[in-house]
């Protein structure tokens, strides 16, 4: 019975229709039970369809206090943001003040921005809309740091003193996520209204769309202004943690409540009118998760992320979607337009092994939205076997771990006659269904999902609308891999060898008489200095903390190590086998630092 009664009046004071009792009591238990399951702490949702919303919340909302969730209570969303960033935008275009199709330099015209392709491909304020100007996603400084201010102006956010934002690839050609884009558009929001873009947003879109519980502010559990009805986050279902500033406002930081979001997707799926006035004209509304530039859209495909929502086939159905996380938070809202109903959620926890989909699937089937025709299989229009190969993504998503990407994140292409198996070095393989033309459909979504294409530069390229995979060279990927195990196994040798010969040479009081001494201690150290990191925060792994110095000191001495180590086995001699084995040794090593510092990972460092 207080359930029923909390529901009813939560659902009076939105103004909306109330659904059955059983059925809300119902999917909260559902809902419960599968939070449960997965190791989940608590959640928080709101269905709208035609004839009204229900929201609802299940779990907890601070496990250290064993707190119940309620319906009411506000959370965090994450990359959900940039959803409402996309709309703050389109306002401002629906106004005539930003053109899409114009540069940023024409509103930012002091951003720190490197564009090789400038005079024949500008970066468009479209591009930032849509991930597609080919920008970074993060660095590691911008998203776990303790050094943030709520109040810092959102360049320090964006770029080191004296940094750039770079570039990476053609604007409007592939898509690419980058929270820096957004931040961007942030920026952007603040040049064109002259004030701060939480301010103006809180005003002027969340104000209009009666979103009062909604706020681009920072907001903290915590403090003497903390609000005690934010659920708490938790890193994991026992470890709780209040919110904390982040250099990345614009796209991740935003708090509201079910009933708020569901007046959102509501105003995303009308006519953009509030109150009989154009708040966000209607064909910038629908063209949402409809790109246009990209090479997949170019050539048909559907899927892919435009003006801050992608479309997104699961569960049986394709929706407009966003999906966002804070690694504390876990959020997800999916419009269904033609149908008019949507569902938002928001869980306060994000562990690695928790299915989440299984969630979405609930409130899905709750909604009853229905399942589109599925493509049936068709021959393809070209021949598959010519795309067979090993594959990158390209751009890659962040930039600062590139060389991993391009050693481990590889994918292997295979056309087995009937179906295209993508099989990457990590994760299981994929296969992929012909559908007719150049399009291919993953065996559980309804419509085609990949299209084989080939690049300006004719390379064989697989995309999916939202990451782009091109073919290597497999020459390209055998030396990589030599390259790493050759390294790998040198380290492994002055660490292991190196090391007890560096012990017995102590012992014997011959010291210095030990060629390897030297890149042996600073590896046995690097093996030592990550013990730092049990004196400091997670969240601080950005900073310059006693660890993270400790580790990029040694990360640049080993080279110089390497060179000394090599100058005294040549200055004493290579009549041996040991002395020569070591000098290979010394050079392979060294050849593998050579390759990680041309790729900006050594030194290895964190903070910028």
């Amino acid at each position: 019975m207080p359930t029923l009664l909390t529901g009813t009046l939560l659902v009076v004071l939105s103004g909306a229709t109330p659904v059955p009792a059983q059925t809300a009591d119902s999917l909260t238990t559902v809902i419960g039970r599968a939070l449960s399951e997965e190791g989940l702490v608590g959640a928080t949702w709101s269905l709208v369809k035609p004839e009204g919303t229900t929201v609802g919340a299940a779990g907890l909302k601070d496990a250290s206090r064993n707190a119940p969730m309620s319906p009411t209570d506000r959370v965090q969303v994450g990359s959900i943001a940039k959803t409402f960033i996309a709309t703050g935008v389109l306002r401002l275009v629906t106004e005539g003040r930003v053109v899409l199709d114009a540069p940023v330099a024409q509103y930012l015209p002091d951003a720190p921005i490197e564009n090789p392709w400038e005079a024949t491909s500008p970066l468009l304020v479209r591009h930032l809309l849509d991930h597609s100007g080919g920008l970074d996603d993060v660095r590691m400084w911008q998203v776990f740091s303790l050094r943030a201010r709520p109040d810092a102006p959102l360049r320090e956010g964006l770029v080191r003193v004296g940094g750039t934002v770079r570039v990476r690839y053609r604007p409007g050609d592939r898509s690419s996520y980058s929270n820096t884009s957004y931040v961007l558009l942030g920026m952007l929001i603040e040049a064109v209204t002259g004030t701060r873009y939480e301010s103006w947003l809180d005003a002027e879109l969340l104000a209009p769309l009666g979103m009062a519980r909604s706020t681009f502010a920072f907001v903290t559990q915590l403090g003497p202004h903390g609000d005690p009805t934010l659920a708490m986050g938790h890193f994991d279902p026992g470890t709780t943690s209040a919110a904390v500033p982040t250099h990345l406002r614009p796209p991740g930081q935003f708090t509201t409540t079910a009933a708020d979001m569901a007046r959102f997707a509501r105003f995303l799926m009308s006519d953009g009118r509030v109150e009989g006035r154009v708040l966000v004209d209607s064909l910038l509304l629908r063209a949402m998760a409809m790109p246009t530039t990209t090479e997949s859209a170019r050539a048909g495909l559907t899927a892919g992320y435009a003006l801050g929502l992608l479309r997104r086939d699961r569960h049986g159905v394709v929706g407009r979607c966003h999906l966002g996380n804070l690694g504390t938070f876990r959020a997800a809202l999916c419009l269904f337009p033609e149908q008019q109903r949507a569902f938002f959620i928001s869980h306060n926890v994000d562990p690695e092994n928790a299915n989440f989909d299984r969630i979405d699937a609930i409130l899905v089937r709750a909604l009853g939205v229905p399942s589109p025709p599925e493509q049936e299989r068709q021959s393809p229009g070209v021949d598959p076997a010519q795309w067979e190969g090993f594959y990158y993504v390209q751009p890659n998503r962040f930039a600062q771990f590139a060389y991993l990407d391009a050693v481990t994140g590889l994918t292997r292409v295979r056309w087995d006659g009937t179906a295209l198996l993508l099989e990457p070095l990590q994760g299981s393989a994929r296969p992929l269904t012909p559908v007719g033309g150049a399009f291919f459909r993953a065996t559980d979504r309804r419509e085609a999902t990949h299209v084989l294409l080939r690049s300006s530069e004719d390379r064989p390229i697989i995309t999916d609308g939202l990451r782009t995979l091109e073919r290597v060279r497999p020459l390209t990927v055998y030396a990589r891999w030599a390259s790493a195990l050759v390294g790998l196994a040198a380290v492994l040798y002055l660490l292991v060898i190196g090391g007890v010969r560096t012990v017995q040479s102590v012992r014997r009081g011959m010291w210095r008489s030990e060629a390897l001494r030297w890149p042996a201690t600073c590896l046995a150290l690097m093996l030592v200095a990550p013990a730092l990191y049990l004196t400091q925060s997670f969240l601080a792994i950005g900073d310059p903390t006693p660890a993270n110095v400790a580790i990029a000191l040694l990360t640049g001495m080993f080279p110089l190590t390497l060179l000394v180590a090599g100058m005294h086995r040549v200055r004493t001699g290579l009549r041996t086998n040991t002395a020569r084995l070591d000098l290979l040794v010394l050079a392979g090593a060294l050849q593998w630092c050579v390759v990680l510092a041309a790729w900006g990972m050594l030194p290895f460092v964190l903070w910028r």
